[in-house]
């Protein structure tokens, strides 16, 4: 199994940035992708980042050019140029190879982490 332990979330005003970090630990080494997910009150959760193990990214059209994802032996998301509209609890998630017949692959998922911004 995969464990997934996030940080760096807090309160920062408009314009501000922040740097969350997720720590991986367990059977790291099986892990081909990795992403940041957020969700907001009322809210579906979505993708705002990810990264395959060859190092391709993806990114959301609302965070392009302020968010950059980036891992060495932790995840990283550096936010920049922070919008009350990115308020929202963001997840740390990681994906594996299945091991059971059927199963592509498996997800993880790390609690969560709040980022607040304030106008």
């Amino acid at each position: 199994q995969v464990q997934l332990v996030e940080s760096g979330g807090g309160l920062v005003q408009a314009g501000g940035s922040l740097r969350l970090s997720c720590a991986a630990s367990g059977s790291i080494f099986s892990i081909n992708a990795m992403g940041w997910y957020r969700q907001a009150p009322g809210k579906q959760r979505e993708l705002v980042a990810s990264i395959t193990s060859g190092g391709s990214t993806n990114y959301a059209d609302s965070v392009k050019g302020r968010f950059t994802i980036s891992r060495d032996n932790t995840l990283y998301l550096q936010m920049n140029n922070l919008k009350p509209e990115d308020t929202a609890v963001y997840y740390c998630n990681a994906e594996v190879p299945g091991t059971t017949m059927g199963v592509m692959f498996n997800d993880y998922w790390g609690q969560g982490t709040q980022v607040t911004v304030s106008s």
